[in-house]
């Protein structure tokens, strides 16, 4: 019985720690997804600006 618990809390650990690093990981994709699309529409405004 001692090892099915033990067992169980590092199933459930790991499963936890892989959830929150596949959190951390999407939130950081969608900042840069977020970023590169400001930088891009930053580059077409000056753009803009310079020609008018």
């Amino acid at each position: 019985m001692n090892k099915l618990v033990s067992y169980a809390a590092v199933l459930i650990g790991s499963t936890v720690a892989g959830l929150l690093v596949w959190r951390k990981v999407e939130s950081d994709r969608t900042r840069n997804d977020l970023w590169t699309e400001a930088e891009r529409i930053s580059e077409e405004q000056d753009a803009t600006e310079a020609r008018g």
